[in-house]
């Protein structure tokens, strides 16, 4: 697994589709739910004609963890959902998620930190699971 300042990530062996198919069933596994899922490729094809390879983003949000911040903090809802990628990249399938306790910590909020934290364990727990499978 790899991170820097906003995300981390992980390289799997796994194909594009299997590895999208994988972080699906990976985020479910986790309590996450997708609100929405965007082909990148396909909308940046249509809109300027650029070819960035298959790049798929996954909305994805933790109720019971969104509807604490947001109780707490209505302005968190502009960093929502945690947005997971799986792209195609030189042959390489990479998988990268937001680091929620990077995002959140703009807020200067413990409560919001403890939040964050839990959500970012969450999401590692999916980049393994994938990685695991390769």
């Amino acid at each position: 697994m790899f991170t820097n300042s906003i995300s981390f990530g992980t390289i799997t062996p796994l194909t594009f589709d299997a590895a999208l198919d994988a972080c699906r069933q990976a985020l479910a596994d986790e309590g996450f739910g997708i609100l929405h899922e965007f082909d990148f490729r396909a909308t940046l094809q249509a809109k300027t004609g650029t070819d960035v390879g298959p790049y798929t983003v996954l909305a994805a949000c933790h109720p019971e963890s969104a509807a604490q911040a947001l109780t707490r903090h209505p302005e968190v809802g502009v960093l929502l959902p945690c947005n997971v990628t799986v792209s195609d990249e030189g042959g390489d399938t990479v998988i990268r998620a937001i680091n929620p306790k990077a995002a959140m910590e703009y807020l200067d909020s413990e409560e919001i930190d403890e939040i964050a934290a839990e959500i970012a364990g969450r999401l590692r727990c999916v980049l393994d699971s994938v990685s695991d499978l390769g």
